[in-house]
């Protein structure tokens, strides 16, 4: 099988399985797990926090975020198609018992000017503003990546009326990547930051939650409530240092597959790519096909390729470590046939 569902159907490497193998491991909940250390405090020089913390997924880290920064009635302000929105089974209402309130953007983006309007403050009839929450790269979106200029405005907006802002940076180091800068560059333009270490950057699992010392000591123990303490964690940790070391500036190879692949299904019959290519993310309206998403699905799949569905139109190609250009070559060839 070609796999084109997602990034985070990756193998971890060689080197991250001998990584795991001899690994220097303690007690994590007591904070004694060097390798655990080494990943976190790698992490946080990397995005220029001063802290940061290992946490199971990427789902487990934004709602430690929300959270540790909001309390139970306030409003997040989210772009309508984020993850944090339509893919964390709304967590943020049932752990944080906050609401969200909801902007559309454009490729993810959203109008600073609209997030401002958006703000509520202490009128007894509202819910107060409680965070601010950015997706960059964004995923419904295609992999697009929001420009540091609109996360600049949206931060300044946000400082200005003493509301923190989270990013969401699942797909962060393909942000980085893609136009050229470090992370730092990226997460300066927000107060806390969460990426995958279990996407792109082939880790078999976890994420990293990071921002000021203060913000982390309090995220620890929202970590420990939602029953993500861990152990001899080191073994787990270890991969996600060589994904950090050894698969950051690889990811340009998945974003020119990525652009080779849309450029291929667009010369195909019925094909429509949809979205700008900045990552590694390819969507496509099959619907001239005849088929719904979940039909096309299911045929590419007869065939030898798997691809994950967006809606009743959308199917959704993305590439990864694993998918070489000969695979991308045949799926193609496949894609064509049927």
């Amino acid at each position: 099988m070609i796999d084109l569902r997602s990034d985070t159907v990756t193998k971890p490497t060689a080197e991250m399985r001998k990584a795991a193998y001899e690994a220097e491991v303690g007690d994590d909940v007591y904070q004694e797990d060097p390798t655990v250390k080494e990943l976190e405090r790698t992490a946080a020089e990397m995005l220029g926090k001063e802290a940061a913390m290992f946490v199971t997924s990427g789902t487990q880290g934004n709602q430690i975020a929300v959270l540790t920064h909001t309390r139970s009635g306030n409003e997040i302000i989210v772009e309508q198609d984020s993850h944090i929105f339509n893919y964390e089974g709304a967590a943020i209402s049932a752990f944080a018992g906050v609401q969200p309130r909801t902007i559309k953007g454009n490729r993810g983006a959203m109008n600073p000017a609209e997030v401002e309007a958006a703000i509520q403050g202490e009128d007894v009839h509202n819910p107060e503003t409680g965070m601010i929450c950015i997706e960059n790269t964004h995923n419904r979106a295609g992999g697009a990546v929001v420009p540091l200029e609109n996360m600049e405005a949206i931060y300044q907006v946000a400082t200005a009326n003493q509301i923190p802002v989270h990013l969401d940076g699942a797909r962060l180091f393909n942000a980085a990547v893609a136009i050229g800068r470090p992370v730092k560059d990226i997460a300066q333009y927000t107060d806390t930051v969460q990426f995958c270490l279990s996407k792109g950057l082939g880790a078999p699992v976890g994420s990293i939650i990071a921002g000021s010392e203060e913000f982390i000591n309090q995220a620890r123990k929202w970590r420990k409530r939602l029953g993500g303490g861990l152990r001899q964690v080191g073994v787990i940790a270890a991969p996600g240092l060589v994904a950090l070391r050894t698969m950051v500036d690889r990811l340009a190879i998945d974003h020119e597959n990525a652009k080779f692949l849309a450029e291929g299904l667009g010369n195909i019959s019925g094909m429509n790519v949809v979205n700008q290519i900045d990552t590694n993310i390819v969507l496509v309206n099959v619907s001239e096909r005849g088929l719904t998403s979940n039909q096309y699905a299911a045929l590419l799949k007869d065939h030898g390729v798997l691809v994950s569905t967006f809606g009743p139109r959308l199917v959704r190609f993305t590439t990864h470590y694993d998918v070489n250009r000969e695979s991308i070559e045949d799926a193609l060839r496949i894609v064509s046939k049927i």
